[in-house]
């Protein structure tokens, strides 16, 4: 990837980031002008719990955008699988019509597996516009890692472009923060000898990836 395309794909991130997190922030505002105007004691501790709501939500999000996009700093080169386990939860903790099945079998993944994991799950709770089930899964398997993160549930909602710049057939200009996080995980795929797929039906969306584990990617 060129330096041209690497300056797109951080501007497109960064337009992710911020479109995910102007709702939460946004609150954040409109809580604390309305805290100011407000002197009623039941009516501040609504707001207040809005308030606390808000802050949640918008610290949740940037830390599954820390290792869902960023580089991570104060973890090491393998993460403990408790930390996208937790952020997973978080990131459907407000959707109770959503309900996740784990099989994730190795204690530990590279920063790169983590990316692929975080980034698998939010397309496949994105996908659950009317609920369902997630599963996901990683373990070991000759020699590799492998991921399969699966959104079952009626009316699947997946945009086409999202699936091209997993399997690397996105044309760069499609390149769009909707697309960006899909490529930016397809080109850590394919540069560590690796690949991801997808299937969509009409009930069921599948997520895979083959990372392998020569390059530092589990541990």
């Amino acid at each position: 990837m060129d330096d041209r395309q690497s300056i797109d794909l951080a501007a497109m991130l960064c337009s992710r980031l911020c479109h995910d997190l102007l709702s939460p922030v946004g609150a954040l505002s409109n809580g604390l002008e309305l805290l100011a105007m407000e002197s009623d004691a039941e009516m501040r501790a609504n707001v207040m719990q809005l308030l606390e709501q808000s802050a949640l939500i918008s610290t949740n999000k940037l830390k599954f955008f820390r290792l869902a996009f960023g580089a991570a700093g104060g973890f090491g080169e393998r993460v403990e699988i408790a930390e996208p386990k937790a952020l997973i939860e978080a990131l459907i903790a407000d959707k109770p019509n959503i309900t996740i099945e784990w099989a994730l079998a190795e204690p530990t993944l590279g920063k790169p597996a983590v990316k692929v994991l975080l980034n698998f799950a939010q397309i496949a709770i994105d996908a659950l516009v009317r609920g369902g089930t997630l599963d996901i899964g990683a373990e070991m398997r000759d020699g590799a890692c492998e991921i399969v993160v699966r959104a079952i549930g009626p009316k699947i909602a997946f945009d086409e472009t999202i699936g091209k710049a997993l399997d690397g057939s996105l044309d760069r200009a499609d390149l769009t923060s909707r697309t960006a996080a899909a490529h930016m995980i397809n080109l850590l795929a394919t540069e560590s000898g690796g690949g991801l797929q997808y299937h969509k039906g009409p009930d069921a969306l599948v997520l895979g990836a083959v990372l392998p584990a020569g390059e530092g990617l589990i541990g």
